[in-house]
């Protein structure tokens, strides 16, 4: 499925090749919950990396050494995608810098909780004090979801 992207402002556009595009996995760790705002949480995807085209600049904010490069608008700051070195062939598109029409999920998990804002509504779920063994990719073929 092609993904397209964008920022706030339009001055960065992406576009990406995903098999995984169902926005399922809610976020509520400190990163994702102050750089990316929404709820209390971010909601990331998958892409192929390779498959990543880029109008614009973005910045890049690293929360940790050997973490991912954030990758965000400098003129409006909207997060866009994360990049990890650890796992060079994927790219994780913020779900809320999408504008293509995603697939709704029928069930969704929530992770690190333990980082979540007092005030963050947390809906039903499975839940993850960290990242669940199950990967983006598994979760999506156990589920027979995988877009063609």
């Amino acid at each position: 499925m092609k993904l397209k992207g964008s920022c706030h402002c339009r001055a960065v556009r992406f576009a990406l090749e995903s098999s995984t595009p169902f926005p399922y996995m809610w976020c509520y760790c400190s990163i994702c919950r102050k750089t990316a705002g929404g709820g209390g949480y971010a909601i990331n995807i998958m892409g192929d990396a390779a498959t990543l085209k880029v109008t614009g600049r973005t910045r890049v904010y690293r929360a940790s050494k050997g973490g991912g490069e954030r990758h965000f608008c400098p003129q409006c700051a909207s997060a866009l995608y994360v990049w990890d070195k650890r796992w060079p062939e994927w790219v994780y598109p913020f779900a809320s810098a999408i504008d293509t029409p995603l697939p709704k999920p029928r069930a969704r998990q929530l992770i690190f909780l333990g980082s979540r804002a007092s005030w963050a509504h947390v809906p039903t779920g499975k839940r993850f004090e960290a990242y669940p063994r199950e990967a983006i990719i598994d979760w999506h073929r156990r589920r027979r979801l995988l877009a063609r």
